[in-house]
């Protein structure tokens, strides 16, 4: 049996570094979509597959202000 916190983790550090393969903000990762985007794909429908299921756990963290979560896992977290 798998842990959850684990399939957590590995998606918290799945946000940090997938990029967004399309769309007005391609080549920009994930965690750094504006959040008025992830919400146009809630509203629309998030893509299919892994990609769209983060999209739909970072919009989940941006509602939830959240998103600094993601910065001990990035390279180059941002500044406040």
């Amino acid at each position: 049996m798998t842990d959850p916190n684990d399939a957590f983790r590995q998606d918290l550090a799945k946000l940090a570094t997938a990029i967004m393969p399309f769309g007005k903000f391609k080549g920009r990762a994930i965690a750094d979509l504006p959040g008025n985007y992830l919400a146009w794909f809630a509203r629309e429908g998030f893509p299919p597959g892994e990609l769209g299921r983060l999209l739909a756990i970072m919009l989940e963290l941006d509602h939830n202000g959240l998103r600094r979560l993601l910065d001990p896992l990035r390279s180059n977290p941002p500044r406040a």
